[in-house]
């Protein structure tokens, strides 16, 4: 799949979802209305290495990550507890290969709380996933309903 097609994937599914473009990045926020500056994120699709994030050695051509903040409970369920935090330019500490293509790990950076990654995900695998997509909308939907509230 292409960073596009999964965009346009998920604004079809989910309602009230904004993208917004920078840092190399093109990050979807839940913010139906716009009530929110930039709503609250649940998935990022990452085209280039930050500063901070090379892990995945997103400077190759072709080569993107989709990046989605499920749950822990759905992140406990695939990868047991979240890893520490990294240190400022470092990657999460485990078992995981981040250049691995079409395969599921624990964000590299992100992963200690709770977000996953596939490099260059397949059809297959982007369907594999749709319940950690899922997950992610839905703790993004409480969370802003919370922020809006409050």
């Amino acid at each position: 799949m292409t960073p596009s097609q999964i965009i346009d994937a998920l604004l079809q599914r989910f309602d009230g979802v904004t993208v917004v473009e920078a840092w190399g990045e093109k990050s979807l926020f839940y913010n139906p209305g716009r009530l929110l500056p930039r709503g609250v994120y649940f998935a990022t699709l990452k085209e280039k290495n930050g500063d901070n994030d090379r892990a995945s050695h997103l400077d190759r051509e072709g080569i993107f990550r989709l990046n989605i903040g499920t749950t822990k409970p759905l992140f406990l369920e695939r990868f047991g507890p979240p890893p520490p935090r990294p240190g400022k330019g470092g990657a999460v500490d485990g078992p995981w290969d981040f250049t691995a293509l079409d395969t599921l790990t624990p964000h590299p950076v992100y992963g200690w709380m709770s977000w996953v990654a596939v490099v260059n995900p397949s059809e297959g695998s982007f369907h594999e996933i749709k319940p950690l997509i899922e997950a992610a909308y839905q703790k993004a939907t409480t969370t802003f309903s919370k922020r809006v509230s409050g």
